[in-house]
């Protein structure tokens, strides 16, 4: 996701297939695949996110920043391949707020 803050891609299509890429080179799926995002202490978000979860075999862990105005969220979850990890990641990038590493 940095890549595009960064400007090193031009479009979030050239990203994507970039870090498509970068997945299958670096992974053997199907596999557990840790996301991870940061978010406002808001229980709200943190529930728009894990919805994107629903159905998936996943475990989950929060962690407060020390001024208890962000949380971070670890998301462990077995993904079937790269097209998955892309999928989540995207419907993860709708919720407002959120920041995804």
């Amino acid at each position: 996701m940095a890549d595009i803050i960064e400007n090193k891609h031009n479009n979030p299509e050239d990203f994507y297939r970039s870090l498509k890429e970068k997945l299958e080179e670096q992974h053997n799926f199907p596999e557990e695949y840790l996301f991870k995002f940061i978010v406002t202490s808001d229980s709200e978000k943190i529930t728009e996110i894990l919805r994107v979860f629903d159905n998936l075999k996943y475990t989950l862990s929060n962690k407060e920043s020390s001024t208890g105005k962000y949380t971070s969220v670890s998301i462990d979850c077995f993904v079937l391949d790269a097209d998955q990890v892309i999928s989540i990641y995207k419907k993860v990038a709708e919720i407002e707020g959120v920041m995804m590493l």
